[in-house]
């Protein structure tokens, strides 16, 4: 079946319900899962969005075609982010019910930027009177591209599974450098667009722009954005696959330290980094000497260590931090700025769902928007803690406004507290992407994986295997220079949409 290309007025009745479109677009979103690691079936989430697009272009309604999005974002949702159950359940201590009805009511609201996508897709193409092709090829793929925008920003933003994150591997990967994560998700919805328009007519030119998208994203992954810095620098990351139900049991906390101790300094190299609170006690509530044994470490050896540890300054005053020591005995600290909901900071009206789980340390200070690398050797390295290396857009800030932009991006996490799930290959891939934005390699020390080094064009060149212990040992070439999305971050994706629109507009007028 086609759909027309004439106005708002010629085009086909809605059907009458939209339960049965709405089931099946539960189904393709959960199908999404398949493009992300560790699958990597990145054609699964073009043919995905192809369907919705073939659906949505169906109706002439802008609320049946919202619905319709709204319940392709919640399947894609829930099962993109379905393991934040594991934190929630196992080990923060809420009941089975209330954790699984939190994910359900977590799709429910991302839902709503699918609904965005599709509705306000649809608004345009019926005020603006918009041919399928303008409808599937620009409306459909910028309301997408927009909606995940939205999703990763309002609210302190959630930008988990976004679409362009299935891309690293894809030719569409060569865009990153470019428009980053976003610009990508407009572009493979672009692609999907195309294979919604092989039921039009205009098939063969659906064909050859599908082809030349692809062409082009291949093309640009062999230009070089950025230049070497410098001499490389060796590194050893460390993971020390602490359980979580350990991780802050004082019984256990001694041996955690002891076993992080005798790691950091089992060897020297340029750089030795820990995870994410690896050291799980404030400065002045460590046994004598033990930072001191760090420092005469790094002065003996001619070592930087930098080492996941909270820091204290006052009362109910604590953040979630980077320290740092080097040979000269220079100290560094880097504060995380982009604090998780619930996990680290206490959203207004919700203490009472964060008194449900039983999570130690959940209520941080946010650290400065732009903060200093801290040199090792040749190289400068920025810290970023867990889960802000999802917000590209954050990093590259860091980059344009920093006197002295890093040269290697450092990502410390623990990732424990989701079990043995898809979030920590998922976690990978977003690192990847960071990399492939920015052209600079980034490390990542993390307690029970993906511990590895990512070098300046996304490729993972060392890895230690997930849910064991180890030091991760390799050489990384630091980078300088700024890609265009560094320069322009998310402005150019944005402007870029703006006047695809405007043409789609006046071209519609002229009809």
């Amino acid at each position: 079946m086609r759909f027309r290309s004439k106005p708002a007025a010629d085009a086909p009745r809605a059907p009458r319900t939209t339960v049965r479109p709405m089931i099946f677009a539960v189904l393709a979103g959960l199908s999404s899962i398949l493009s992300f690691e560790p699958f990597g079936w990145w054609p699964v989430q073009l043919v995905a969005l192809a369907w919705l697009f073939y659906q949505v272009g169906m109706t002439t309604s802008v609320k049946r075609s919202a619905w319709i999005g709204w319940a392709f974002g919640f399947g894609w949702c829930v099962a993109g982010m379905h393991w934040l159950y594991v934190a929630m359940n196992t080990y923060g201590a809420m009941p089975a019910p209330i954790a699984a009805m939190a994910i359900v009511l977590l799709g429910a609201y991302m839902g709503i930027y699918g609904a965005f996508a599709t509705g306000a897709a649809s608004w345009l193409r019926n005020r603006w009177a918009l041919p399928v092709r303008s409808f599937l090829l620009v409306a459909l793929p910028i309301g997408w591209g927009v909606g995940e925008w939205l999703r990763g920003w309002v609210f302190t933003g959630f930008p988990w599974a976004n679409a362009g994150y299935a891309h690293n591997i894809s030719p569409l990967a060569g865009y990153a450098p470019l428009v980053g994560v976003y610009g990508v998700s407009i572009i493979a919805a672009l692609c999907a667009g195309c294979l919604a328009m092989l039921t039009q007519r205009a098939r063969l030119q659906a064909i050859g722009l599908l082809a030349a998208a692809m062409a082009a994203g291949f093309g640009l992954t062999h230009i070089e954005w950025t230049t070497p810095h410098g001499k490389p620098m060796t590194v050893r990351l460390l993971q020390g696959n602490v359980p979580q139900d350990q991780k802050f049991d004082n019984a256990y906390i001694a041996d955690t330290l002891k076993l992080y101790q005798d790691m950091v300094t089992s060897a020297p190299a340029d750089l030795v980094a820990t995870p994410e609170t690896a050291i799980v006690m404030f400065p002045q509530q460590l046994p004598p000497g033990y930072l001191g044994s760090f420092a005469s470490f790094a002065a003996r050896t001619g070592s930087t260590v930098m080492f996941g540890i909270p820091f204290s300054d006052g009362p109910m005053t604590y953040s979630n931090s980077v320290g740092g020591v080097n040979p000269q005995g220079d100290s560094y600290r880097y504060d995380k700025h982009h604090l998780v909901p619930f996990g680290e900071f206490v959203p207004t009206g919700f203490r009472w769902f964060v008194n449900f789980m039983s999570i130690p340390l959940g209520d941080f200070t946010r650290g400065a928007a732009v903060q200093a690398p801290f040199a090792v050797k040749d190289q400068l390295v920025l810290p970023n803690v867990c889960y802000e290396d999802a917000f590209g857009e954050e990093i590259a800030d860091q980059l344009r406004g920093s006197a002295t932009p890093a040269t290697v991006l450092l990502n410390v996490s623990n990732l424990a507290w989701y079990g043995e799930s898809v979030a920590i290959p998922q976690h990978l891939q977003i690192s990847q992407m960071r990399s492939l934005e920015t052209g600079r390699p980034m490390l990542r020390s993390t307690n029970n994986g993906a511990t590895a080094i990512v070098d300046g064009r996304g490729k993972v060149t060392h890895q230690l295997p997930f849910y064991t212990r180890g030091a991760l040992a390799g050489t990384v070439q630091g980078m300088t220079g700024f890609t265009p999305y560094v320069r322009f971050g998310n402005y150019l994706f944005l402007a870029l949409s703006a006047l695809a629109l405007a043409a789609a507009f006046f071209a519609a007028r002229r009809r």
